[in-house]
């Protein structure tokens, strides 16, 4: 397992984690220009640390949906070219907004990540989607915004499966997701992100 160009194992506060070179977004610790990345706070992050071939290499454009205060946002600023962060709720939005005053490859869409129309006079193609949206019809948000993508681009997606309906056995919910999925993506990988993200199913897929 590789990881992207611009992200690396270190040591930080005591601990070895994932690491980006970037300006402090909260509390994290840190080592001179490097801050560590917890998995355990990041569903990408995690896919990371679990070995998972996202594709990702450094230096790609990105499409993030439901990029809520910017955390992980922000790190995927730090290795990847342009980053368009997309967040519905104005409160998280604000935070969004402050984390990226010092990033200038990460740009704050207050939109809706249900009605790319929104906003695809701004997005350009993209190699990659990351997508970690709270809201029933995940496969349904990813298809919509496939259009983003360009052809051998990836989707990153982390279901949340008590978002989709939170009275069904979780893993019955992942194979209707992905199913729906399979509408518009060739699915690359799959995994359980549990323990740290409980009920959470990560997800490589292309365009096909």
């Amino acid at each position: 397992m590789s990881l992207p160009e611009g992200v690396q194992y270190r040591t930080v506060g005591g601990e070895r984690t994932l690491a980006t070179r970037g300006p402090q977004v909260s509390e994290e610790a840190t080592d001179g220009e490097w801050r560590a990345w917890d998995p355990a706070r990041s569903k990408l992050g995690a896919m990371l640390d679990a070995g998972m071939e996202t594709g990702l290499a450094g230096g790609e454009t990105v499409l993030y949906l439901g990029a809520a205060a910017g955390t992980t946002a922000s790190h995927v600023a730090d290795f990847a070219g342009p980053t368009y962060a997309v967040e519905f709720a104005p409160r998280p939005v604000r935070d969004l907004v402050a984390v990226a005053r010092n990033r200038d490859r990460l740009f704050p869409l207050l939109k809706d990540a249900r009605r790319p129309e929104t906003y695809a006079h701004v997005v350009e193609p993209v190699d990659v989607i990351v997508q970690d949206v709270a809201t029933r019809g995940q496969a349904a948000v990813a298809l919509e915004n496939r259009q983003f993508l360009k052809d051998g681009g990836r989707l990153l997606l982390a279901v949340k499966a008590r978002s989709e309906d939170v009275t069904r056995d979780p893993e019955a919910v992942f194979e209707d997701v992905t199913a729906e999925l399979a509408e518009g993506y060739e699915l690359l990988a799959r995994r359980r992100l549990d323990p740290r993200h409980e009920d959470h199913l990560a997800v490589v897929a292309r365009p096909g």
